[in-house]
């Protein structure tokens, strides 16, 4: 029944118009599919963690929180690629040209194909390195390794989910994405158990649990393809690469992998700072991450919705109701965080205690410092993906990339000159300081982008 519910709501919310009617309603149908789907992506990690943690130990959740910046990377890459590639398939879809869209399936289909292996390649021969490199203690080194061996291993299954989603959302699908999410959450859930608990596979078992997981929600994402999306099956004559179309897939799938990856790449560069401080901020870290992953969920999601906002707005030129949009989804992102920093106040030390199993006063003092700190900063956090996202809507591309250079550099300077200095303390003002200088560059850019239509008004 639920199903019925919701699939009769989500068709409606399909061909639901941006530019009419209520801005907040026409957000709100917009947003709530996007959020469970980001929600159900965020459960794959957080429930490793929690179990880990939990069963494992201090030392088993720093083993694959030294490695959180890479896997990171490696998935937003493979994102990136998967939605660079669908916006291409979805061009074609809405010019209801059936030939050219089998074309660019196929294509995104061997393209993923030769970069999954090509990463796998590189990820299997150089990860030693990039452990040493990172600063990864001795203590946890073997299981970090074979944690993030065992998931860049089998990134060919990650690139083809996001292949096989991506190309569901490029028709105007979002529902059966969303299924295959939590159907993959709930499956992950009881392989992290019966691996973890049961086979007593270690660290190891939270990365295969979770490369399983996402294998079965490939196949159910490819098998809806076959059952309900025929247009989207390519024939044997389309599967003949033209260069036309792998320059074209190619220039969205990297220029939206690099967009996705490069705050990762910062990430990795502060995780060598963390990596050295030891085993235990090691585990207070990657608890409040997650936590902090969750925390900030409404917000990103609100702000992923701006950008189809701003998009379908600027085609109508309706600037005024891109404005009005802007100032709501800002007011939003002021008033959810003041209620979440009294909240984190009172209960940090609890949500660390309970997402990482430990009683460490150290892992605890340290990743409740982090979520005080970094929580009352989600204001200037939620403004600056707003803009992001708007600036992008409006089709401005080098703005937004300079947003991530700035945060990329603000990463290296922090590891190379803060954290020796000021230890944990350096790390947990890293980002809310980067966030206010990039809210700034994206404010200043923001209303010169306006300026004109304010005039008119």
């Amino acid at each position: 029944m639920v199903y019925f519910v919701f699939k009769k709501e989500a068709y409606r919310m399909k061909n639901h118009s941006l530019t009419q009617g209520s801005i907040a309603k026409g957000l709100l149908f917009f947003v709530i599919p996007l959020f469970f789907s980001n929600l159900f992506q965020q459960l794959y990690n957080t429930i490793d963690t929690l179990l880990v943690g939990h069963f494992l130990g201090d030392n088993a959740l720093a083993a694959m929180g030294a490695t959180a910046a890479i896997f990171e990377l490696i998935v937003q890459f493979s994102n990136g690629c998967g939605t660079g590639f669908s916006i291409v398939t979805a061009r074609y879809f809405g010019s209801k040209n059936e030939d050219e869209l089998k074309k660019s399936v196929a294509t995104s289909l061997i393209l993923g194909l030769i970069i999954s292996i090509a990463i796998t390649i590189v990820s299997y021969v150089f990860m030693p390195s990039l452990l040493t490199l990172l600063k990864t203690p001795r203590i946890i080194y073997n299981d970090s390794l074979n944690y993030i061996r065992c998931i860049s291993a089998f990134l060919i299954i990650t690139m083809f989910y996001n292949l096989g989603a991506g190309m569901l959302r490029a028709i105007g699908d979002s529902l059966r994405p969303l299924i295959v999410l939590f159907c993959s959450s709930i499956i992950n859930i009881a392989l992290d158990i019966f691996c973890i608990t049961i086979l007593d596979m270690g660290v190891l078992g939270a990365a295969v649990a979770t490369v399983i997981a996402q294998g079965i929600s490939t196949i159910i994402c490819f098998f809806l393809i076959w059952k309900d999306a025929k247009i989207l099956i390519p024939k044997k004559e389309h599967f003949h690469m033209e260069s036309s179309m792998i320059s074209d897939l190619l220039g969205q799938g990297f220029s939206m992998g690099f967009m996705f990856s490069i705050v990762s790449i910062g990430t990795i560069i502060l995780q060598t700072g963390i990596n050295g401080l030891g085993t235990q901020i090691i585990a207070a870290h990657t608890a409040a991450r997650k936590l902090m992953s969750l925390l900030c969920l409404p917000l990103s999601t609100l702000a992923a919705s701006m950008a189809t906002f701003v998009s379908q707005n600027k085609g109508a030129q309706n600037y005024t109701r891109i404005m009005k949009g802007v100032r709501m989804a800002n007011t939003c992102g002021i008033i959810y965080p003041m209620f979440l920093s009294i909240i984190i106040y009172f209960t940090a030390e609890n949500l660390v205690h309970f997402l990482s199993g430990s009683s460490n006063p150290i892992v605890l003092e340290n990743g409740a410092m982090y979520l005080k700190i970094n929580v009352p900063f989600f204001i200037v956090l939620s403004i600056l993906l707003n803009l992001r996202n708007t600036i992008q809507g409006f089709g401005y591309k080098i703005t937004p990339l300079i947003s991530s250079l700035i945060e990329f550099f603000g990463k290296i300077v922090f590891t190379l000159f803060l954290v020796p200095t000021f230890k944990y303390l350096g790390v947990c003002f890293c980002e809310p300081i980067i966030w206010c200088l990039m809210a700034s560059q994206l404010l200043y850019s923001y209303q010169k982008i306006i300026k004109p239509f304010k005039a008119q008004n």
